[in-house]
């Protein structure tokens, strides 16, 4: 209970920077599905203390029943639950909403579990016990991430939609995932100069470090697929850049 004691001992504490709002202007709501209590209530506290609107759900099957219903701006998913797997539920979930930002929390700290979470399709990883002040820093850059305005980023012929995860390169708009609308933005901010590898991994996947697999190269090859093969080229020794 070590995320607990930490967490009464920040709850007086200011709040780092403006509140997030939800699309229409009210308070960003909150789904945390966690199975213990004491977590559960100091965390849903402590959302509810910055503003924030939480509920909570105890179980798998109705957090999947209550994030379905698309009126929560940000998920927080502990991945051990009474009854089923956290990893299959963060799946149900982004299959019945595919833009719902969820945060996972977990007693694991494996690199697999972290990247199989991300793969998924979870906006961020935390591990347990964590430090309150910072889950409330993520729940803030996640709620941050949610609420981007429905800008057309251009670079030459390719435009990206931020608000519908639209790209067009000249061949007619195509829909992209999550992740793959991160890259893209990413490559598009550099403005034709080489991004690394490393600097994917820290600003798509949330990740400081190298996990020792592909899913930089794999999310390139679905971009070049899905938008051309011409349209991002590889720096040798240095990543990836967009054509000029």
């Amino acid at each position: 209970m070590t995320a607990a004691r930490e967490g009464h001992r920040h709850l007086g504490s200011p709040p780092a920077g403006p509140r997030p709002e939800s699309r229409g202007g009210t308070p960003a709501r909150i789904l945390l599905i966690d199975d213990e209590p004491q977590i559960s209530g100091f965390v849903s506290r402590a959302l509810e203390n910055e503003g924030y609107l939480a509920d909570s759900a105890c179980d798998a099957a109705h957090g999947v029943e209550l994030a379905s219903s698309g009126q929560y701006d940000l998920v927080i998913l502990d991945l051990i639950l009474p009854d089923l797997d956290g990893r299959a539920v963060l799946a149900e979930i982004l299959r019945e909403r595919p833009d719902q930002a969820v945060l996972v929390l977990s007693c694991s700290c494996d690199v697999g579990t972290k990247v199989e979470c991300l793969n998924l399709g979870a906006r961020d990883y935390l591990t347990k016990p964590f430090s309150l002040a910072e889950l409330l820093a993520r729940v803030r850059a996640r709620l941050r991430d949610s609420t981007m305005h429905s800008e057309v980023i251009r670079f030459g012929d390719l435009s990206l939609d931020a608000g519908r995860l639209v790209a067009d390169s000249g061949a007619g708009p195509v829909a992209l995932t999550r992740l793959e609308f991160l890259c893209l933005r990413a490559l598009i901010e550099r403005g034709g100069d080489p991004v690394t590898k490393s600097e994917l991994l820290a600003s798509v996947w949330g990740i400081d470090f190298d996990p020792g697999s592909n899913i930089v190269d794999v999310c390139i090859r679905r971009l070049r697929a899905k938008l051309g093969f011409g349209l991002i080229e590889t720096v040798r020794g240095e990543g990836y850049r967009l054509a000029s």
